[in-house]
């Protein structure tokens, strides 16, 4: 038992009695961080397509509709997830003479069912083309 007291207190001096490390460990009073970008370009959203046919669709709002192509359509951003448990499955365009609301359908990709994906959010785009140029009228969010 003495032994065992003898080698406990010996490896709690050696323990104690190192020398403090001169390496590149930081003090408090330095902090340590990564040089954050000053700017530059945003990344450009991913263009997609629709593929239909995903399961259980649902409706997913979007943040930008940006018209091109002289009002004959939009280009739709939104955020979402990564592929392929979020798939653009449709996307539906309902015409009044004063708006045009437009509905993001994602879904799960029915080919990979028991895929698991990272949670990351990422911008994606799609180009939506209109029935009727859109002229004067608004664009409204048909998932809000």
């Amino acid at each position: 038992m003495g032994k065992l007291w003898l080698a406990a207190l010996l490896f709690l001096a050696v323990a104690c009695g190192e020398t403090p490390s001169t390496s590149a460990s930081a003090s408090p009073e330095q902090p340590v961080g990564v040089p954050v970008s000053s700017g530059g370009a945003a990344p450009s959203p991913s263009a997609v397509t629709p593929v239909g046919n995903t399961i259980n669709p649902r409706k997913v709002p979007w943040i930008s509709a940006t018209p091109t192509d002289d009002g004959k359509a939009l280009d739709v951003v939104w955020w979402s997830g990564v592929e392929p448990c979020n798939m653009l499955d449709r996307v539906e365009v309902a015409e009044t003479a004063d708006t045009v609301a437009v509905t993001l359908w994602e879904g799960h990709d029915r080919r990979q069912p028991d895929a698991v994906c990272i949670d990351i959010a990422i911008q994606k785009q799609t180009r939506v083309r209109l029935p009727a140029p859109l002229g004067d009228r608004k664009v409204v969010d048909g998932a809000r």
